[in-house]
């Protein structure tokens, strides 16, 4: 019942989710496979940037595979696992340690959304249509999950969105912060976007975003460890690339290291 694709080319990862059929709707199995799969980017360190879309161009996500609720979530027990995979698979993506790129074409709805907005960077095809229906199925929303709409939308936005459960076309996603922009070709001007990215220094991208992540959630007490992090930074060998490829004008070759 659909699967989690992941390739590498060079310095970036895809990650597909991929049950075309319904409309790439997530699966308990699905949800547990996709945080796996950012688990284990997490441990290869030459990946310097991750795109994740849905298969084909119907669906990026179009939210739980309802069809499972009766067996996957019909109890106490049941509800707390499957909201926990949930959880930790869109923290995985949140956390990640390079910067994740939502390609979006199609619908993304309700878990899809939710997906989204724990990437870095999200782009739209100019087909797509974003909505929160949790009102219109019964479901609660925990902290985490509100947290998540509210940081990226703001309160009244968010308010909005969770309260009507109305649908948004890819121009009004654009204007109310669901996506960055939108494209005719999402998937290659994300893949234009990955690839700007590895071609920058890998630790001051990484530096950037332990930043960015420790200011949204308030976390003063990582503020030693971002500092190292930038210490890294002139350290390391890539400064060095740097500055002597902006005196030769020509394109750094960064490493990482």
């Amino acid at each position: 019942m659909g699967a989690i694709h992941v390739t590498h080319d060079a310095h970036v990862t895809v990650v597909t989710i991929d049950d075309a059929e319904r409309y790439n709707a997530m699966s308990l199995s699905m949800w547990i496979a996709l945080g796996q799969a950012f688990d284990a980017i997490e441990r290869q360190p030459d990946v310097r940037a991750v795109i994740l879309r849905g298969a084909g161009e119907r669906a990026f996500v179009s939210g739980a595979n309802i069809s499972e609720f009766e067996t996957q979530r019909n109890s106490d027990a049941s509800v707390a696992h499957y909201n926990q995979s949930v959880a930790q698979a869109q923290e995985a993506i949140t956390r990640c340690r390079v910067p994740v790129i939502a390609a979006i074409s199609g619908i993304c709805y309700g878990g899809g959304l939710g997906l989204a907005l724990s990437c870095d960077l999200r782009y739209a095809s100019p087909t797509s249509k974003f909505r929160m229906p949790a009102a219109r199925l019964g479901l609660g929303y925990g902290y985490q999950g509100m947290k998540s709409i509210v940081q990226n939308l703001g309160p009244t936005a968010a308010a909005e969105a969770f309260y009507t459960a109305k649908i948004y076309s890819a121009a009004e996603a654009a204007h109310i912060g669901i996506v960055n922009s939108v494209h005719d070709d999402v998937f290659a001007h994300c893949a234009d976007v990955a690839l700007q990215i590895a071609q920058n220094a890998p630790l001051t991208v990484q530096a950037a975003k332990q930043a960015m992540l420790c200011i949204a959630d308030g976390d003063t007490s990582q503020i030693t460890r971002i500092d190292q992090a930038v210490d890294a930074c002139f350290k390391s060998s890539d400064y060095a690339e740097g500055r002597l490829a902006f005196a030769q004008k020509r394109l750094p070759q960064f490493t990482g290291h």
